[in-house]
């Protein structure tokens, strides 16, 4: 990140070094804490938001535990609920996951408090349940 040897502080150095630096702006304090680059034509950047994230992680707080792939949109749970028009709708996370491409079929097979989808002309994906309790 910042273009010295050393790196940006972490932790619990971090969190000292922050109170020691109490009187100072938040850009100050990222920048004396490793949180800048230096461009080619000799300009520093402070990077504030690297900068709050390793504050939060350094007090214990998680914003994203499981990291985010692209930073864009929800990451899939695997659970939805049932709209106020009675539907249920998937998402594309989930059918670009499976790869599934538009005009692709399913037949929908009815159980006790769950359904299957299978798709439909291509047997060689198998059965893709929508399905909690299993």
């Amino acid at each position: 990140m910042p273009d010295t040897a050393t790196a940006p502080l972490t932790g619990k150095a971090l969190l000292q070094k922050v109170k020691e630096l109490s009187d100072l702006s938040v850009r100050e304090k990222a920048k004396r804490c490793g949180y800048y680059t230096v461009s080619k034509s000799n300009q520093t950047r402070v990077n504030v938001a690297d900068f709050y994230s390793a504050l939060l992680e350094a007090r214990g707080i998680e914003l994203d535990p499981e990291g985010s792939k692209d930073g864009r949109g929800r990451e899939p749970t695997y659970r939805v609920s049932v709209h106020k028009n009675g539907q249920i709708v998937i998402g594309a996370t989930y059918t670009q996951s499976m790869g599934l491409q538009p005009g692709d079929e399913f037949e929908i097979k009815l159980g006790y408090k769950h359904i299957h989808l299978i798709q439909v002309g291509n047997p060689g994906k198998g059965e893709n349940s929508a399905d909690d309790d299993e």
